[in-house]
């Protein structure tokens, strides 16, 4: 009872305090909440301190991190604490590598109905933006050690922060091999998206191969990622996977990807797809088209387009959702 009023008072305080940041006496406050070790107060103060890019608070932060990695469970409970303080000190370019480090080797398996959950993936993840952004020599084997998370969100922000350590020679390597092995359809996503983002030429013939998976939701990742990374060897890669693909949900992914590609040759195709296809293919298209729609004078032209077949885009779409 005394400890859910002291976290009463807590939140009325940072009621206050959210209503008057940036005055030195809310900042006061804020500080005080902060060193309460008070989880939920603690992640509401770091979130306000990343707000405000108050970054004086940020050694109040760092001092509230270390506590709730003993006894985690009880302290702070799904990491609300860790997590906030970590992506505050992020936020502000605060480069602490020993509070990212103990964040990103961090597991809190908090027991639910039927066995234990990692609450911590979040709190590793943001850390591995940071290790990345701090330059810490050692990061790629942490962010090694994190493309074998056990928990998926946890290896989907490995990619993510390989992508953003922009280095081509030590990511590139992680990446295939976590691409080779193999992954959620998601996972894959990122490593596909990372991967084009570091060497994108040499990249897309192992991309361009997961067209043909097994999975379709991995055929239609890699698609997707392809249309993204509208890179001019990527359209005659989707227009030969459409034209062996059969299952319509996929062949509207493939057209909905080379229209994200937004290249004269992807555009040219589309046209001459919406005046030669039946009206059964065209219904495929609508997701495709409304990709184009801010081109005025493209949107004009596919109008006209349809409406010589007696069609309109909005029709299609309506067509398209039932």
């Amino acid at each position: 009872m005394a400890k859910s009023r002291k976290l009463a008072d807590l939140q009325q305080l940072l009621d206050r305090v959210q209503a008057t940041l940036p005055a030195d006496a809310a900042v006061a406050d804020l500080r005080r909440a902060i060193a309460s070790k008070q989880a939920v107060a603690v992640a509401r103060g770091a979130k306000l301190v990343a707000k405000h890019n108050l970054r004086q608070l940020a050694p109040a932060l760092m001092a509230a991190f270390d506590p709730f990695l003993i006894d985690p469970i009880a302290r702070d409970p799904n990491c609300l604490a860790k997590a906030s303080i970590a992506d505050a000190l992020y936020r502000m370019d605060c480069r602490e590598i020993e509070l990212f480090l103990s964040g990103i080797r961090h597991f809190q398996l908090e027991p639910v109905f039927g066995g234990r959950q990692d609450t911590a993936p979040k709190l590793r993840s943001i850390c591995a933006l940071g290790l990345v952004r701090a330059n810490y020599e050692d990061v790629f084997v942490e962010l090694a050690d994190l493309l074998a998370d056990p928990e998926a969100p946890a290896r989907t922000a490995a990619a993510q922060a390989i992508a953003y350590s922009e280095n081509r020679e030590r990511g590139v390597p992680l990446l295939r091999l976590r691409i080779r092995v193999g992954d959620t359809p998601t996972v894959l996503a990122d490593c596909f998206t990372a991967l084009l983002s570091l060497a994108p030429h040499d990249s897309l013939s192992l991309v361009a191969g997961h067209l043909d998976a097994s999975e379709p939701e991995v055929r239609e990742a890699a698609a997707l990622v392809l249309g993204e990374s509208r890179l001019p060897e990527a359209f005659e890669l989707l227009r030969a996977w459409w034209e062996r693909t059969f299952e319509p949900n996929l062949r509207s992914t493939a057209l909905l990807a080379i229209s994200m590609l937004r290249s004269k040759a992807s555009v040219d195709f589309l046209l001459a797809f919406l005046a030669e296809s039946a009206e059964s293919e065209l219904r495929g298209a609508a997701a495709a088209l409304e990709l184009l729609r801010p081109n005025a004078e493209l949107w004009q032209q596919i109008c006209t387009l349809l409406a010589a077949r007696g069609l309109h885009p909005d029709t299609l779409s309506e067509r398209h959702r039932r």
